[in-house]
């Protein structure tokens, strides 16, 4: 979408010109993050995850390194990332709060995605995170008329908060006396081999025993990790419409509000790499940190504002088309990150699958991730030089209009 065409017709379906390159480049780099860090959720037990479980003494130096790029350069960044994106959607959308007709169609859109968001999590993957857009959707349009002034100010504040409540935890975790430490690590759920094994013959148990899993999982997790992340969703959407509004995404801000964010969260960055890379290298139980690796995962906003500072950067400049590959990819998202969860249901907990849950170390996930990858560039441009928007993009704009939307590209 064009500046010229932030007000368009009333309840005319947006058209593909109407599209920001830099909003579906940025989108794209998301959603292809994003499964590297959802595709441990796919393949493991849950269990390990709540129970913080360490790397096996036994794991390789491949699976070190492969946790270690997640942790450093995915975790937190890419959920981040999307999150200010959809903010920026929810402006897009629904306009201006006065535009009455365009905020029953914003309206109707998060209903949809609402059911969208709970169908995907209590019946393919219970990581869904689009009933938590849905909900946090429904509380930030009632700020989406704010300056692009009050929203970084407010959404800004919140979120340097959240990163500095973030920082010290996880500092604070990594030092805690042992005493504490010991009882904390007791009142976790046991992640013994026999409990691990335990869950994944449950998951894999046959018939229809991985989706009464899976709901089960979703609704013992849903109900907290919604109140739980609300408070860290809105305002993150109001820094990703306060940064479009001010012209930060669609590549108008002044070189130099890009270059402060390449320094300050490359350095971030930097930072976290080095010491994770030393606890990572130290084996398992020990932090030659003293938890300042975990610190410095706190402030992963400020290394997503250099994610996409720098794609932003490249897509101004000659490189502009090592960028490119990111478009089709964030044209299509809602179709790619849908896709992404059958695809590895499939292949790690379906019963039509080759059930490989509970048995892939992190570098095979890895590989995994690489293929979906590939596939996901390779397959969003080719549809989308016969067709307009992907197939589920389609049918949520369907249902958001009551009505059926051309899908075909005009010849």
């Amino acid at each position: 979408m064009t500046d010229s065409t932030l007000e368009p017709a009333r309840l005319a379906p947006i058209s593909e010109t109407d599209r920001i390159r830099n909003l579906d480049m940025l989108r794209g780099w998301a959603v292809l993050g994003i499964l590297a860090v959802n595709a441990v959720a796919f393949a493991w037990p849950s269990l390990l995850m709540m129970a913080q479980q360490p790397p096996p003494a036994d794991a390789s130096q491949a699976d070190v390194i492969g946790r270690w790029v997640i942790t450093t350069f995915f975790a937190d960044k890419m959920r981040t990332l999307f999150t200010m994106l959809f903010g920026v959607s929810i402006f897009l959308v629904g306009g201006e709060r006065s535009d009455l007709d365009r905020g029953s169609l914003l309206r109707r859109r998060l209903g949809w995605l609402l059911l969208i968001g709970a169908l995907h999590g209590a019946v393919l993957w219970w990581g869904d995170i689009l009933l938590l857009y849905a909900v946090s959707g429904f509380v930030f349009l009632m700020c989406r008329s704010w300056s692009a002034r009050r929203l970084l100010w407010v959404g800004g504040t919140v979120t340097i908060l959240w990163a500095v409540v973030a920082t010290l935890g996880y500092w604070g975790m990594a030092n805690l006396p042992p005493a504490i430490a010991a009882k904390m690590a007791g009142s976790m759920p046991s992640a013994t081999p026999e409990a691990v094994q335990a869950v994944v013959d449950a998951w894999l148990a046959g018939g229809g025993a991985s989706f009464v899993q899976n709901f089960t999982t979703w609704i013992g997790m849903a109900p907290f990790f919604i109140p739980f992340m609300l408070p860290v969703t809105v305002p993150l959407m109001m820094v990703g419409l306060g940064l479009f509004k001010s012209g930060f995404f669609s590549g108008k801000a002044p070189t130099g509000a890009y270059l402060t964010f390449i320094v300050l969260g490359g350095a971030n960055l930097a930072v976290l790499a080095v010491l994770g890379w030393q606890k990572a290298m130290a084996g398992e139980g020990v932090d030659p940190t003293g938890g300042l690796a975990d610190a410095a995962r706190g402030a992963a906003p400020l290394i997503t504002l250099f994610y996409a500072s720098l794609l932003i950067l490249l897509a101004r400049s000659a490189l502009k088309a090592a960028t490119a590959i990111f478009v089709p990819v964030g044209r299509m998202a809602f179709t790619n990150y849908l896709s992404q969860t059958l695809i590895m249901m499939s292949l790690y907990y379906a019963p039509w699958g080759p059930q490989w849950f509970g048995q892939h170390s992190t570098s095979q996930m890895w590989m995994v991730v690489g293929a979906i990858w590939i596939a996901q560039i390779v397959w969003s441009p080719l549809w989308l030089k016969a067709f307009s928007m992907g197939p589920l993009e389609w049918l949520w704009r369907c249902l958001t209009y009551g009505r059926m939307l051309p899908l075909r590209r005009a010849v």
